[in-house]
């Protein structure tokens, strides 16, 4: 071998181990890095991600609060709903035995079987491993586009889509079934592994429409407040919350609140143990309301018969819709609330169809509307009260003055208080017996144009006329005198949707029409028509304002409230943003127990705005003065007079022979909404007309006051009249049978 083919000895190069320690220590040092990120820095993060994987918060729900009336009648409960439920992890292993079971299962509940497709099919498409056989992805997706309980899906694919998702917890098959069927189901535990019946508690009105307005209804929590009751421990799609009446403005204190269990599930969801002390639900209050069930059922049938008797004299639905509401003026209790046409809040306890929704929303009589606090109508000549108190006060009339009240009179209408008169402002204003005697009422006193309700009295006492009264009432003084006894304000009840009515004045005409105002817009304001609008509880307040001889008293539908043993629980309620607190609040009242709240006294408290006048302008000023009592026991005195004098007195027939002192006032106010426009029969006069009513009892010591509403009624004394007269009558009939038993009588404080 030459010396040149010997291999020479290798020589180590010390780069390439100093690479090797560069490349190791960044390795290490990377493990340590990560090591250190995941244990230390982020430790906590992912130990949370570790407990969240195999920890689950159960909610527990709360039982709601029971209503009640007055004496004690259920008006909202609980009631048990019987679910039958299928869990997929506790199904036979054979799929014959599944397959057997949900036949008969569908048998006995009326849910179709479902398709399944043979095994040996190519599984391309199909999801494998379902309880029953094997399905397809459509099937699957198709099943995802339903609520629990709603008609659509067959039974396997309500169980296939289960068991994708958590096979250890239930699926519904088919709610509320019957006591029958859940006792079959029971029955066949062991023949039906997996099948089970699950109880589910939903609201049952016992009162149906007779309350509805009153009481509401529920329905699922909507998508706008999900996190806001989320956070206060609600599950959406599961837990319901108010729609309407006291279920929606009593939320807070019928809910209760939910439990919560903390516990430990496997990787398929299977519970394995609490991982803390459960923490119970805690059950809402019960609500004691102020209404006389039997008072509202005397109410809703005086309402429906009087409807019925007119719309089938004239041979065609003329009176569409109506109020009653009954009041003990001396609290503010509202003893009867009536609102027609109403809807059967049972219907919608479970789930809200969406057809009978929609039939509710779409009828233009709207049914879901509580009329009694959320529609407006002219007042009518109930209004006068407010125009009576104000000319007696402000020193317009007095009871010794005559006026004169011819069936009509021209009135030069003034938009500015330079106008001159000519034949084209000069206009004619009748009086409501203008048709029956064109002489009208003649001379009468001050009572008489109370009693009798004359529009030519009131129309002077509000606007002025010539020499005979030449500085009315006035609208700026007469808006002070009707936000004074009620109007255009909205009350502060404990139901949702009142509105607040409106009393006009120049200002309003000037943004909303561009016109200024007439003497001609004073005239008919003064008597309720216009632009005037109220509710019928603000007619009622206005009553029961004369009726308390100047008290206004906070209206309620809250009597109490109580725990599950029956204590009774000091709430206040604020009108202002619908909130109920255990302490009391700026501008809360309280409402258990309840205490009679007056808001104020027209007698005591200065509400009426000082008005001045210089040559023919007139306007307010900063002083304020009260409503002196003799003004008020003048207006008393001329409701008195509407059902004492033989003559004119509107109210004199309906309680001839009543034993018991009444007094009151009836209207009639014409009208011209879209109803009656689109019927072609807003004809210059001959407009349609509501009826109205408003009566008290017993005159001296009043213990009910009743308003009656007809829309498209006719005259009040005729039409709502009567349905007043048989309300007072049922009060007091309620009352002797209660005393004759031995029962205080509920109607009463």
């Amino acid at each position: 071998m030459s010396a040149g083919s010997q291999s020479r000895p290798l020589r180590f190069e010390p780069w390439r181990l100093g690479l090797i320690y560069v490349v190791v220590t960044l390795t290490l040092a990377g493990f340590v890095s990560r090591l250190v990120n995941l244990q230390l820095l982020d430790g906590n993060q992912y130990r949370e991600r570790a407990v969240d994987n195999f920890t689950l918060d159960v909610s527990i729900p709360a039982p709601r609060g029971i209503i009640y009336d007055r004496n004690g009648y259920i008006l909202a409960r609980n009631i048990a709903s019987y679910n039958v439920v299928v869990t997929p992890a506790n199904l036979p292993e054979d799929d014959s035995d599944i397959q057997r079971i949900y036949r008969e299962l569908s048998e006995l509940v009326g849910v179709p079987v479902g398709s399944f497709v043979n095994e040996d099919t190519p599984t391309e498409g199909l999801i494998l491993g379902v309880p029953g056989g094997l399905m397809t992805e459509e099937s699957l997706e198709e099943a995802k586009l339903f609520a629990a309980c709603v008609p659509g899906p067959s039974i396997g694919q309500l169980v296939a889509l289960q068991d994708t998702l958590a096979p250890y917890s239930s699926v519904k098959i088919q709610c509320n079934v019957s006591e029958d069927i859940a006792r079959v189901v029971e029955e066949k535990k062991m023949d039906w592994p997996g099948v089970s019946v699950e109880i589910e508690p939903i609201r049952d009105y016992p009162t149906g429409s007779l309350t509805s307005h009153i009481i509401g209804f529920l329905g699922p929590i909507p998508a706008s407040l999900e996190e806001e009751l989320s956070a206060k421990g609600f599950i959406p799609n599961r837990d319901k919350i108010g729609y309407a009446g006291v279920e929606t403005s009593l939320q807070d204190i019928l809910a209760g609140r939910n439990g919560l269990r903390v516990i430990q599930v496997d990787v398929a969801g299977q519970e394995i143990r609490n991982l803390e002390p459960p923490i119970a639900p805690v059950p809402g209050y019960n609500v004691h309301l102020t209404i006389d069930t039997r008072l509202q059922a005397a109410a809703e049938a005086t309402l429906l018969e009087e409807i019925e008797f007119w719309n089938t004299y004239f041979g065609q639905v003329r009176i569409s819709s109506g109020v009653i509401i009954a009041m003990n003026p001396k609290t503010g209790e509202i003893l009867a609330m009536v609102s027609y046409p109403t809807y059967e809040n049972n219907r919608l306890s479970r789930f809200i169809p969406a057809y009978y929704y929609e039939q509710l929303s779409q009828d233009p009589r709207k049914p879901l509307l509580n009329n009694a606090i959320s529609a407006e109508y002219p007042p009518g000549s109930t209004f006068k009260l407010s125009t009576a108190t104000g000319a007696f006060n402000e020193g317009v009339v007095d009871l010794d003055d005559i006026v004169l009240a011819p069936g009509q009179l021209l009135l030069c209408e003034r938009f500015n208080p330079t106008d001159q008169c000519t034949d084209r402002n000069t206009r004619p204003f009748v009086d409501h017996i203008f048709d029956q005697n064109p002489e009208g009422f003649g001379a009468i006193s001050f009572l008489q144009c109370i009693a009798y309700s004359s529009n030519v009295c009131f129309y002077k006492l509000g606007g002025g006329f010539e020499d005979e009264i030449p500085q009315g009432l006035g609208i700026e003084r007469l808006q002070q005198y009707a936000r004074a006894i009620g109007y255009d304000q909205t009350s502060g009840i404990q139901l949702p949707g009142e509105q607040d009515g409106l009393i006009p004045d120049p200002q309003w005409k000037r943004i909303n029409t561009g016109e200024n105002w007439s003497t001609g817009d004073t005239y008919i304001a003064s008597v309720g028509q216009g632009y005037v609008l109220a509710t019928p509880l603000q007619v009622l307040m206005s009553g029961m304002t004369v009726a308390n001889s100047g008290k206004v008293m906070q209206p309620t539908v809250v009597r109490q409230v109580t725990d599950e043993d029956g204590n009774v629980v000091p709430m206040w309620f604020n009108p202002e943003d619908f909130t109920v607190t255990d302490f009391e609040t700026p501008g809360s009242y309280q409402i258990s127990p309840y205490t009679p709240n007056m808001k104020w006294d027209i007698t005591v408290d200065p509400l009426i705005q000082e008005y001045s006048c210089e040559g023919p302008y007139c306007a307010l000023i900063d002083d304020f003065k009260v409503v002196e009592p003799e003004t008020m026991q003048a207006v008393r005195a001329g409701t008195r007079l509407a059902v004492t004098d033989p003559a004119f007195g509107t109210l004199y027939d309906l309680f001839l022979d009543f034993p018991i002192a009444v007094a009151g006032k009836t209207g009639t106010a014409e009208y011209c909404d879209d109803v009656a426009r689109a019927a072609e029969r807003c004809q210059f006069g001959a407009w349609p007309t509501h009826s109205w009513t408003l009566a008290y009892a017993p005159f001296d010591d009043p213990e009910i006051a009743v308003i009656a509403f007809a829309y498209n009624g006719g005259e009040g004394a005729s039409v709502a009249g009567p349905m007043v007269a048989r309300v007072i009558k049922s009060y007091f009939e309620i009352k002797a049978l209660d005393i004759a038993r031995g029962a205080p009588g509920a109607p009463l404080p």
